[in-house]
């Protein structure tokens, strides 16, 4: 660990508490998948006429799950993971092609669901074995923005290798200027909380981001929660923004449908690194099924202890 990021750290509170915020980041984004997975694809007005405010992790939705059961955002960041503590293991750190390999093993799983451009991106890998497609503008959705979260961990405190790595297991599936840039643009939203962060310092990133990209801009809220990353990213800096409790931000989000996983897992991130897992919901973690929960608590220790045991 650098003499910069010990620092950083011993200001955020300690190495406990860093720790923590990075648990209540990776478990809130499998809370926000599994809240948000109900109520995919329906409008809001649908879900008034359902649910009233929907607020309970149920299962059910278009993919029938049961209750606590998550889709592709948790699962290919699990993926994710999972390769990136391999190549550490085996002396092939950030290796890309762990990478496609893992996500090669997650579609044979057969995954309650695989979004189009990830499925179309696995498969070149399987056809050529490259490791990125040519730029498509198709490919500008939010499938590479939301499952980063285990990159934004394991290279907390080192932004140039954050960027490499973060870009490359994008671009296996999605290339695209737009998902590169919200790619990075939340990963390094969440480093920032978790090295503590404080609204006002959130605030500024977030400004930050819609300069640099204004078709983010997020005020006034469009009201659009597509699988479109402007869509996503607008949603996402709006509920992160206005909401300060981790089930306000969540519930409130999720409740505009449409990609209601994908935005409730990137929102459920952000809010769960800003109030850390010990203060995330009792009622929903219990609800959450237990192999999830298991591996998302391995994952979130091993992966940020990638990032303290690094020699800089």
């Amino acid at each position: 660990m650098s003499e910069d990021l010990a620092g950083r750290i011993a200001a955020a509170g300690g190495l406990a508490a860093v720790a923590d915020r990075a648990l209540g980041a990776y478990l809130g984004l499998a809370l926000g998948d599994a809240l948000g997975a109900t109520v995919e694809f329906m409008t809001p007005r649908e879900i008034v006429h359902r649910w009233g405010v929907h607020r309970r992790i149920v299962g059910g939705g278009w993919l029938k799950l049961k209750p606590g059961e998550v889709t592709d955002d948790t699962t290919m960041s699990l993926a994710l993971g999972a390769a990136l503590l391999r190549g550490a293991a085996e002396g092939r750190p950030w290796d890309t092609r762990l990478v496609a390999e893992a996500f090669v093993g997650w579609l044979r799983s057969r995954p309650v669901d695989c979004g189009n451009t990830c499925r179309r991106g696995i498969q070149r890998y399987l056809a050529d074995g490259s490791l990125e497609g040519p730029y498509n503008e198709g490919d500008g959705g939010n499938g590479a923005a939301m499952r980063n979260l285990p990159v934004a961990l394991a290279t907390l405190g080192d932004d140039a290798l954050f960027e490499r790595v973060s870009l490359a297991q994008a671009r296996v599936t999605h290339h695209h200027a737009l998902s590169d840039a919200a790619t990075l643009a939340l990963g390094r939203l969440l480093q920032g909380l978790l090295l503590g962060d404080r609204p006002a310092q959130s605030a500024e990133r977030i400004a930050a981001i819609v300069d640099a990209h204004p078709k983010f801009r997020f005020t006034p809220y469009r009201g659009r929660a597509s699988a479109y990353i402007v869509d996503t990213m607008q949603t996402v800096l709006h509920f992160f923004s206005t909401r300060e409790g981790f089930e306000d931000a969540l519930v409130d989000c999720v409740n505009q449908g449409e990609d209601a996983d994908t935005n409730g897992a990137l929102v459920g991130m952000l809010a769960g690194a800003r109030c850390g897992a010990s203060r995330l919901p009792r009622e929903w973690l219990t609800r959450l099924k237990p192999d999830i929960r298991h591996a998302v608590v391995e994952q979130a220790s091993a992966l940020t202890a990638l990032a303290l045991d690094a020699p800089r």
